[in-house]
């Protein structure tokens, strides 16, 4: 037993084991959500979470500790960022014809999101920092993080909360786009990607081919937009 304890003290303090076992869990997760027939409920990155969680709690294991390791696919994130322009590009036909409507439906969505959050956290008299790591809670995590350090807000709670907002998002929009009868599916792609960034926007993939192509418009330009309107807002609403 000693030596188990002593291998796993030894493992554990090596990025390799972390990037490992996140990679696994993902793996894993998503070949289960595969298997359940990619249900709205069995989200790959909320199986993930729950897979992962135990593990650092049985071994005690810190979040400093876990981000050493797994922090290459945080360091993808940027990469990741940066191909957002590849669905612009190749809708771009489709953005020309549709300019009024996806502007409005952007600006709506952008400011729903942002203000509400920072509402919401006045009206429960939240802390002034989490209430500015709240602010860019909608839009794609580099960029959440970006905005969140740049207002003053707390960096690994914006992360938090933007997984958090990502797989609700996720895990809500069938059931209630189909509640509320909406089925265009550039209507359910776009607000989803406004509302949920990239996690939504995996989702609305997995529904259908035109909800994700708008889907990822929707979150690219709201990237952009947030971090406009999110400093602005914070100075205006607080």
């Amino acid at each position: 037993m000693t030596d188990v304890a002593e291998l796993w003290s030894y493992l554990s303090a090596t990025p390799l084991i972390w990037l490992t076992t996140t990679t696994l869990a993902y793996l894993v997760a998503d070949g289960l959500a595969r298997r359940l027939g990619n249900p709205p409920w069995a989200n790959p990155v909320l199986l993930s979470v729950l897979l992962i969680a135990p593990v650092l709690w049985l071994t005690n294991t810190d979040y400093p500790t876990y981000f050493e390791g797994a922090q290459f696919i945080h360091f993808l994130l940027g990469p990741a960022t940066v191909a957002l322009a590849l669905p612009l590009w190749e809708n771009r036909e489709t953005i020309r014809t549709s300019v009024a409507p996806i502007v409005l439906a952007l600006i709506a969505g952008s400011l729903v999101a942002a203000g509400s959050a920072i509402l919401l956290a006045r009206a429960f008299s939240l802390p002034m920092e989490v209430l500015l790591s709240l602010a860019p809670k909608s839009t794609t995590a580099p960029v959440a993080l970006g905005i969140s350090e740049a207002i003053g807000g707390l960096p690994a709670l914006t992360a938090v909360l933007v997984i958090l907002t990502g797989i609700i998002g996720a895990v809500t929009v069938t059931p209630v786009m189909n509640l509320l009868r909406i089925t265009d599916w550039r209507a359910r792609g776009f607000a989803v990607g406004v509302a949920a960034h990239g996690i939504g926007t995996a989702r609305a993939f997995q529904v259908n081919p035109v909800a994700g192509a708008y889907a990822g418009i929707a979150m690219a330009l709201n990237a952009l937009l947030t971090s406009l309107i999110v400093p602005v807002l914070v100075r205006w609403l607080v």
